[in-house]
């Protein structure tokens, strides 16, 4: 028996089509789908938050000198006038150096990010901001589902499709 459904696809559509609805999953909360698919689906996203779980407090912070351009209230770049060696005038970006805190991963959760980036691309909501289903699955889903062990999706079965009588499910979070 094989590991996994082949779904009548060749392995590069299948993966794609693996990916693409499990990225929409994790962004959404739901997809609707045939019932093998969601079935696949699922066993990957159980895989990837119970990872997520593992990995969610195993980070550093550190504080990072950062150098960024100026912005006057407009939002363009402040330019200072400046003379060089020989003579020459130009203008030059005026910038300003900031003291930023940043999150430093461990190995392991890098590591566990690296493996999540296979199955999750970034991706735009409704509004045309990019989001990063990765971040989303450390900082919202994972706390959500933090003393759960497993069972995190549930599969709905809502009857067969009109035009070639597949069966479909809802596919969502617990």
């Amino acid at each position: 028996m094989p590991a996994n459904r082949k779904l009548g696809r060749a392995s590069d559509q299948r993966t794609a089509i693996l990916r693409n609805m499990t990225t929409a999953f994790v962004i959404n909360g739901k997809v609707e789908t045939t019932t093998a698919r969601a079935k696949e689906i699922s066993a990957i996203v159980e895989k990837l938050i119970t990872e997520a779980i593992k990995e969610k407090d195993n980070f550093t912070t550190k504080e990072v000198t950062v150098s960024a351009a100026k912005l006057d209230g407009k939002g363009k770049k402040v330019l200072a006038s400046k003379t060089s060696k020989n003579g020459n005038k130009y203008d030059v970006v005026d910038r300003e150096v900031k003291t930023k805190t940043v999150q430093v991963d461990s190995a392991s959760r890098l590591a566990a990010r690296k493996r999540m980036a296979y199955w999750l691309m970034k991706s735009h909501d409704a509004e045309g901001n990019v989001v990063n289903p990765v971040n989303k699955l450390f900082d919202e889903i994972a706390p959500r589902y933090e003393g759960r062990t497993g069972g995190y999706t549930r599969v709905i079965k809502i009857g067969a499709r009109r035009g070639d009588g597949s069966e479909m499910a809802i596919l969502e979070f617990v």
